[in-house]
């Protein structure tokens, strides 16, 4: 069939602007009130935000975001990245490595963790939040991002993207900041027949610059929220879905 794309481009485009127009809310993305809270006072603890960002991948993003504090918690609710700075990787990976492991990949995430608190300190004078302070353009705080080791593309955009829709960081533009293009979101650009289906991640954030060239990364939400509880790999649950009135996927389900 063909599809009706100007309708899915702008629903998208809408949903992921009403996101990021929300004012910003107390950081609720795990299950931990304690992780919650020391994640939402980034700035009292910026490189808390850093370096969960650093740790962001093979794992469910509520699992990530509980590592600082399990850090906190085992140096006595004391983590100030001078506390951090004093800590060796042997330190820091009887730590990560538990048990329980706080990480998938807990020798290498010691190495991320102990090479991001050094380039704090050593780069950003012990004060991560220099890295969008001062309203930098968002191809800035990309790189600064990617210049952490272990850091990719995917992440920065994710961080950068994170510090402007959640935290609410202004930046100077938004036409560098990317989808954050995992499989979640792939998914639905294939579904939504925006891609072709099984395209790379590269395919899809190319296709996003098409679609909102002034914030490609604005779609991202309404995308992962569709694949996250809708569009699953295994399961459609086209019915609940506010796209499917001209989802060519859920106008092929409802024909079968």
């Amino acid at each position: 069939m063909k599809i009706d794309e100007a309708w899915i481009t702008e629903t998208l485009i809408n949903h992921g602007r009403q996101a990021f127009e929300k004012p910003k809310r107390a950081f609720d993305f795990t299950n931990d009130a304690e992780a919650n809270a020391l994640m939402d006072n980034i700035d009292q603890y910026p490189h808390a935000f850093v370096l969960a960002c650093a740790m962001e991948r093979r794992m469910k993003s509520e699992s990530v975001w509980i590592i600082p504090n399990e850090f906190k918690k085992q140096l006595g609710g004391d983590f100030k990245i001078e506390k951090l700075a004093s800590l060796s990787l042997d330190d820091i990976k009887r730590i990560m490595t538990g048990p329980p492991p706080l990480h998938r990949y807990p020798e290498l995430m010691s190495q991320v963790f102990h090479s991001a608190v050094q380039r704090i300190i050593t780069e950003y004078g012990k004060d991560a939040s220099r890295i969008w302070e001062n309203n930098p353009s968002s191809a800035v705080v990309i790189y600064r991002f990617y210049e952490f080791w272990g850091v990719g593309p995917k992440i920065a955009n994710l961080a950068a993207n994170s510090l402007l829709r959640d935290y609410k960081k202004p930046l100077k533009d938004h036409c560098f900041l990317d989808v954050s293009a995992d499989v979640h979101v792939c998914r639905v650009f294939g579904r939504l027949g925006l891609t072709k289906k099984g395209t790379t991640p590269e395919d899809v954030i190319f296709r996003a610059r098409t679609i909102n060239p002034e914030y490609p990364g604005l779609i991202d939400p309404p995308c992962w929220e569709i694949g996250r509880n809708w569009c699953k790999a295994r399961e459609l649950l086209c019915g609940s879905c506010y796209m499917h009135e001209k989802c060519p996927t859920a106008s092929a389900q409802a024909s079968t």
